[in-house]
């Protein structure tokens, strides 16, 4: 008579994935967010991990939850585990699809800078499928099916991915301007902020105002490209982003009264994940500095 006895069998891929983003981002929240579940999946699949292993691997309080010294040890094995399972996903769908880039991106720079340059990408790189995804921070690479990162990217870092350095300038439509002779006049008009980049006004001011205290009065946008529209409509002075503003100053429907802007703190930059075949990357790359 043979005998079966139970076999062991490892934890669900899904709770050694809710414990590891958890424990690296440091909180439930967090790596709800990174897996795309809610922190209510996250902290079930952690307790059923725990049960599992027969330890907690998380103490919970009111500030939230803070690895035990078993988690502690076993997290740094478990993110190198997850980086190489991503290192391997993204080779298995570079090696299936060849011509498929995959682009995750700032909505403004989605919008205003890389769609117009799309149709020029397309015929520079043909038979090449480009897809675009707008989301608010630079994603982790290892841990999703995206293959290039364009953001905004602290100009002091050497970025061998950067792309065009940008400049920050009030601008607005050319009914304004007569109103706006020297930076002083900003003082008494309506002035157009982005949420995102709300500190653009302090870093212009402290150039173009030598230091003096500059408060903008006037509503707060959080898309760009409403904050965009309302400058063409006439709706007050936006502090822009040059990049993101050029094929209206180029076109005449927003003009700059004050000339040239500052520097931004960050360069338009784009980035893939280490280690993959990067030569259809670098064709983009290279194309879209072409473009710029």
């Amino acid at each position: 008579m043979s005998v079966a006895p139970p076999f062991p069998r490892l934890p669900s891929l899904n709770a050694l994935r809710a414990f590891e983003a958890s424990a690296r981002l440091g909180g439930f929240a967090l790596a709800a967010e990174e897996l795309r579940v809610t922190p209510g999946a996250v902290a079930a699949q952690i307790k059923n991990l725990e049960s599992e292993v027969g330890a907690p691997l998380f103490k919970r309080n009111a500030q939230g939850v803070q690895l035990t010294e078993i988690g502690a040890r076993a997290l740094p094995g478990f993110v190198e585990a997850f980086d190489r399972l991503g290192e391997a996903v993204q080779a298995l769908r570079q090696d299936a699809a060849p011509k498929r880039i995959h682009i995750a991106t700032l909505p403004a720079l989605a919008q205003l800078w890389l769609a117009p340059r799309l149709p020029a990408l397309r015929t520079a790189m043909p038979g090449v499928e480009l897809s675009v995804t707008a989301v608010e921070t630079p994603p982790n690479l290892k841990r999703v099916p995206f293959d290039i990162s364009l953001f905004y990217v602290d100009d002091r870092r050497d970025m061998s991915g950067r792309i065009t350095d940008d400049e920050i300038l009030p601008v607005c439509a050319p009914d304004l301007a007569p109103m706006m002779r020297t930076p002083d006049d900003l003082r008494t008009m309506t002035c157009l902020t982005d949420a995102i980049w709300a500190d653009d006004w302090t870093t212009w001011a402290a150039s173009a105002l030598s230091g003096q205290a500059f408060a903008p009065r006037g509503p707060v946008f959080s898309l760009y490209a409403v904050a965009v529209e309302e400058a063409l409509n006439g709706a007050g002075v936006l502090i822009a982003r040059r990049a993101l503003v050029a094929r209206h100053l180029e076109a005449g429907t927003l003009v700059a009264p004050l000339g040239a802007g500052v520097r931004a703190p960050e360069a338009i930059s784009a980035w893939a994940l280490p280690g993959l075949d990067l030569t259809r990357h670098r064709e983009l790359l290279k194309t879209l500095r072409d473009l710029r």
